[in-house]
């Protein structure tokens, strides 16, 4: 039964049990990211034992990319209609026959089709987000929104550390066993422990399989390009093919979701002055520090000492460092949070935008420097952190409650299609100067890298500065949305 809006904005202060609520939301959301992560170590395994180029093994990692970003939008929205709680079990109960598919059937291509039915925890973020904001306490969601966010961190660097011990003892098959083992687990906690979400808007409308359909092919052409432009070159054929055909198949869908009365995706939330600037940050943010931190730190600490910039130091060593950076973005987490309900999630944006700016700063100058490189490395984290859990926030003060799943979702989107932009803006400038006869990047192509992360920090610090910083109003979010809703 839809809620009233008095149910709506209830602050719920009275609910026992919300330590209870979060702790399931935290174990989903690890298996959606774990999943995600896991795969990278395992590359040269499956190479090994398939006789298979990176190209065909990368497809491990692109199958699950691309569902992943369909699937949280798409299924952000079928949760905001059908109930969360439910879709967040459907959807970890395929990630599990994903698991079982990869694990069995013995093959590359049995391992790709499962990678993308496991793709589908791609949703777990949203729908664990919407769920936290309709069943707890007003006063607490900014927090957990932050803290089941920060878990993305935490997650990521734990997929990596436990799927390398996982490969020295056993084989690549022994992350999918972990992997389906985890989903069954969460998908048992979430249908027993957490009650029955909400229908805000009734099941009895119309479902928008057009704008589905046309949804997922195309995120899959532009990710798809953008992905192996690193191997095709950014402008070759292939890739401009595969990009502007996707932006093509993009804009059709864009103007069918603006005609229909029940969109897939709700386009009419960009209305909002916050929803699309959030979007805007995303972005630019994406295509820079949020992304380079993870492609920087691992080369520059694994590179031998003798090259124009690297520390030389064991892989080991490197993983501990990267996961440690991770522990304290999830430590830190609820602090940001707090920050967000004191002062608004776009102070808190801001203040992670700089932190980063700051912290490469120190990065550039401690290339050489273990030492202050891992206190810089730290500093980015923190300030990635605080940009990273304001997105949600911004999103949650943007929408009305009962559109806080799809919203996410877009939102995961946008930093999903952005960071696999940033990852080959970065890429490729390390590329642009080498040693020669070598692959190794030389010191001008690792300042023309710190150049593109300062230059987003500093367009990203603008377009938060004109976020209307107002605070969040369920009620007038939702007037609005039945304002645009009796005007469409």
């Amino acid at each position: 039964m839809a809620l009233t809006r008095q149910q709506r904005e209830s602050p719920k202060a009275s609910m026992p049990g919300y330590a209870k609520i979060i702790a399931v939301l935290l174990v989903a959301e690890f298996v959606g990211t774990f999943e995600s992560a896991m795969i990278f170590i395992a590359l040269p395994s499956l190479m090994h034992d398939f006789q298979a180029d990176a190209a065909a093994v990368g497809w491990a990692v692109t199958a699950f990319l691309l569902v992943a970003a369909a699937s949280a939008a798409i299924c952000g929205r079928l949760g905001d209609i059908y109930g969360r709680k439910k879709l967040l079990v459907i959807v970890l109960l395929i990630s599990v026959v994903g698991s079982i598919v990869s694990f069995s059937f013995g093959s590359l291509e049995g391992v790709i089709i499962g990678r993308a039915l496991q793709g589908a925890a791609g949703a777990t973020l949203p729908l664990c987000l919407g769920l936290a904001r309709e069943s707890l306490p007003k006063a607490k969601v900014p927090g957990v929104i932050a803290l089941i966010a920060g878990s993305s961190f935490l997650a990521g660097a734990g997929g990596n550390l436990i799927a390398g011990i996982l490969l020295e003892v056993g084989n690549w098959q022994a992350l999918f066993l972990v992997s389906g083992t985890m989903g069954i687990i969460a998908a048992a906690l979430v249908l027993f422990l957490l009650k029955n979400s909400h229908v805000s808007h009734g099941t009895n409308q119309r479902i928008d399989y057009i704008g589905g359909v046309l949804f997922a092919p195309a995120i899959a052409l532009v990710l798809y390009g953008l992905t192996n432009s690193t191997a095709w070159g950014l402008f070759s054929g292939r890739t401009l093919a595969f990009v502007f055909g996707g932006l093509a198949v993009a804009a059709l869908w864009c103007w069918w979701e603006l005609r229909v009365t029940n969109p897939m995706i709700n386009l009419r939330l960009m209305r909002s002055n916050k929803m699309a600037l959030t979007q805007m940050c995303t972005a630019v943010l994406g295509i820079g520090p949020l992304v380079a931190v993870g492609v920087l730190t691992p080369i520059i600490l694994l590179s031998p000492g003798t090259d124009p910039v690297g520390l030389g130091v064991s892989p080991s060593v490197g993983g501990m460092i990267i996961f440690s950076a991770a522990a304290l973005c999830f430590i830190g987490s609820p602090f940001s949070g707090r920050v967000a309900a004191a002062v608004g999630a776009r102070r808190a944006l801001l203040t992670g935008i700089v932190i980063s700016l700051v912290g490469y700063a120190v990065m550039f100058w401690a290339q050489h420097n273990v030492i202050t490189f891992v206190i810089a490395t730290y500093v980015i984290s923190i300030g990635t952190m605080f940009a990273y859990t304001a997105f949600p926030n911004l999103v949650a003060e943007a929408v009305p409650v009962e559109n806080t799943s799809e919203g996410m979702g877009i939102n995961t989107v946008t930093r999903t299609i952005f960071m696999a932009v940033g990852t080959t803006v970065i890429t490729m400038a390390l590329a642009s100067s080498t040693v020669a006869d070598s692959t190794v990047p030389t010191g001008s192509s690792f300042l023309l890298a710190y150049i593109i992360i300062a230059s987003t920090c500093v367009v990203s610090f603008f377009l938060a500065l004109r976020i209307k910083d107002e605070p969040a109003d369920s009620s007038k979010s939702t007037e609005a949305a039945e304002k645009i809703a009796v005007l469409d």
